[in-house]
Order: C-alpha cells, then sequence, then structure tokens
C-alpha cells in the first residue's frame, strides 16, 4: 500500500479485512496457512508526486491504522520498499523482460492517467507493474490480496515470473519464482461518498478510520442517495444509492433486509437511513479507534515496529537474490 496518510473505509474494505483475515486463517492442525508480508510501497509514491516531505509522517500514520485494524507484526513483517534495496535491484532486471508495449495496454495504467489527469507519463509510472512484480515475487508470493483494479497488475506478474523461470532455471531447484494468484475481496471496490467513484482522498470523499461517530455523521449526511426519492414517503430504489452499498457492508443482513424493504415502501426517509449508516460504521471502527489512539501515544513503539519488520524482510529479500544471481549466473 502506497504511504498517502490516514487511511480510509474503502482500504479498510478492500485490502486491510483481508489482509488481516489471511494473517489470522490456521489449518486444522492449528498452524498458519499463510506467511504474510506486508510492504509499505514508498518508491511507488514517486509516480505521481516527487514530494518526499512528508512521506516519513504519512508512513507512520498509515502503519498506525494498520496496526489497529488488526494486522499482528509478530506474524507479519511490515517494511518499507525503500529499505530493501533488493527491490529497486529485481525491478532492474524485471524490466529486461517485458516490453514498453505489453505496460501501455495496462488499463489500470489507462485509468491512473484519466482520472488523475496525467498529461504526460513518465517511465517509472510505466513501470509501476514491473516493481509491483518485485515487490510480491522478492518474498516468492503465491497470494496477492487486491482489489478488483489491481487483477491486471498480478497478470504481469505472472508473465515477468514465467519468463524469468523459462529463460533463467536455477540449477537446483528448477523455478526460482511462483506464479501468485489475486485474492479478491467482495467489497474491493466501496463507492466515495459522492457516488461517482471509489473512496479517494484526492477527491474528497471519504470515510477515514481514525474518524469519530460526529465526523462520520457529519461526512454522512453528504452522501449521494437515490435522487428520486425527495421526500421520505417516496418509494426508494437501493440499488442505486451510496448510502445502502455501504448498508451492504456493515449492517446485519437481517436489519439489512429490513432497510431495503422499507426504503422501496417509502417508510424510511435518507436522513434517518444516513444516521444508521453512520452509527453502524462508527460502531465497527470504535474498536479500531481506541486501538489508533493507542499507537498515536506510542509513535516510538510503531516506528520500532517498523524497523524489526524491515529487519526481517531484508533476510527473505537476500535469500531470493541469492537464488536469482544464481540461476542467471551473475557474479560468477
Amino acid at each position: 500500500m502506497r504511504p498517502t496518510g490516514q487511511l480510509h473505509l474503502g482500504h479498510y474494505t478492500g485490502a486491510l479485512e483481508n489482509w488481516v483475515e489471511q494473517q489470522n486463517l490456521l489449518a486444522s492442525d492449528g498452524s498458519r496457512i499463510y506467511e504474510t508480508c506486508f510492504l509499505i510501497a514508498d518508491y511507488h509514491n514517486l509516480t505521481t508526486s516527487l514530494d518526499t516531505t512528508e512521506i516519513y509522517h504519512h508512513t507512520i500514520d498509515m502503519l498506525i491504522d494498520w496496526l489497529a485494524a488488526g494486522v499482528d507484526p509478530e506474524k507479519s513483517p511490515v517494511f518499507r520498499q525503500s529499505q530493501i534495496k533488493e527491490h529497486a535491484e529485481l525491478f532492474l532486471l524485471f524490466a529486461m523482460l517485458i516490453t514498453s508495449a505489453r505496460l501501455e495496454r495496462n488499463p489500470t495504467l489507462k485509468e491512473q492517467v484519466r482520472d488523475l489527469n496525467m498529461e504526460s507519463l513518465v517511465y517509472g509510472h510505466l513501470g509501476y507493474p514491473v516493481l509491483q512484480a518485485a515487490d510480491i515475487l522478492l518474498y516468492k508470493g503465491n497470494v496477492v490480496p487486491v482489489g478488483e483494479d489491481q487483477i491486471p497488475h498480478v497478470e504481469i506478474t505472472r508473465e515477468i515470473a514465467r519468463k524469468f523461470n523459462n529463460h533463467y532455471p536455477h540449477p537446483v531447484t528448477g523455478d526460482v519464482f511462483p506464479e501468485p494468484e489475486p485474492k479478491i475481496t467482495k467489497f474491493s471496490r466501496l463507492l466515495g461518498l459522492d457516488g461517482k467513484t471509489k473512496m479517494s482522498k484526492s477527491l474528497g470523499n471519504t470515510i477515514l478510520l481514525a474518524d469519530g461517530p460526529d465526523e462520520i455523521m457529519q461526512k454522512m449526511r453528504s452522501a449521494v442517495t437515490d435522487r428520486e426519492k425527495i421526500r421520505k414517503n417516496d418509494p426508494g430504489h437501493p440499488e442505486v444509492c451510496t448510502v445502502f452499498s455501504y448498508h451492504a457492508k456493515f449492517a446485519s443482513p437481517q436489519q439489512l433486509s429490513s432497510i431495503e424493504e422499507d426504503c422501496r415502501a417509502g417508510l424510511l426517509g435518507c436522513v434517518d437511513c444516513k444516521k444508521l449508516c453512520a452509527a453502524n460504521i462508527s460502531s465497527e471502527l470504535a474498536p479500531l479507534l481506541e486501538k489508533r489512539r493507542y499507537y498515536e501515544a506510542h509513535t516510538d513503539l510503531v516506528k520500532s515496529i517498523l524497523h524489526e519488520g524491515e529487519i526481517k524482510a531484508k533476510v527473505i529479500a537476500e535469500s531470493t537474490m541469492k537464488e536469482v544471481r544464481t540461476a542467471m549466473r551473475l557474479g560468477e
């Protein structure tokens, strides 16, 4: 995840919940199913902004949200891309295995250029998925928790892994890299409050994980609803309502059914609907908010967790690059 500061509900439903679930999944014998690593992608920030003055502050803010959401550094190393130099080395080698034409066909790239109103594309942005491939394969990633918009990037990672393995089989182990599979969450594209696109701080349509109940209620008042439901007793159309899409995530199944029925029957007005939604979101985020306050008061602990995670990641990265150099017969 790129360090852009405090996270929002879209990050929570599209990534963090999935991360924590995978981290804590146990087999029948009580062992963990996945070994998980969580990357702070600070190099990736440079593809859209060269300003690094706040990047460390934003990193700590984001890491606090990770920890509050349940990322356990004892189980999952957390680390910055820029502090593990092997990311840059593997990115360079992978860049030789893919054409610029293939990268230009990446649909996610086209969406970013459109959404960010970019007039020109830097080389690093074009190569974004190649660096992502290095991020994943450096740790022999088999499963990558991503939103739907990142599936094309995982496919590029699979192509690069396949091409590397074909060109450079390891003399002892054979294939150096696995071909990772994406793991998608149901709510990976939670709409922003404006109802136009997914949540984005740059668009100002978010609810932050750090927001308290009053802030959530205030923001929810601006959320777009069914434009044809003007008065309370007008029949509603939940399928086109942004607030109802939040209910689908944060309401209980029984409550969701009641909300939908009352909305369609004109028994539930938008004001009361938003109040109910805000209360459910606040209830979901309450444990996170409490943990966040603890880590905000203990930033030295957060920095120590980051440092320890980078030591662990470095060991894995060095081991992988030793295999890569052996397979490529570099440094013989």
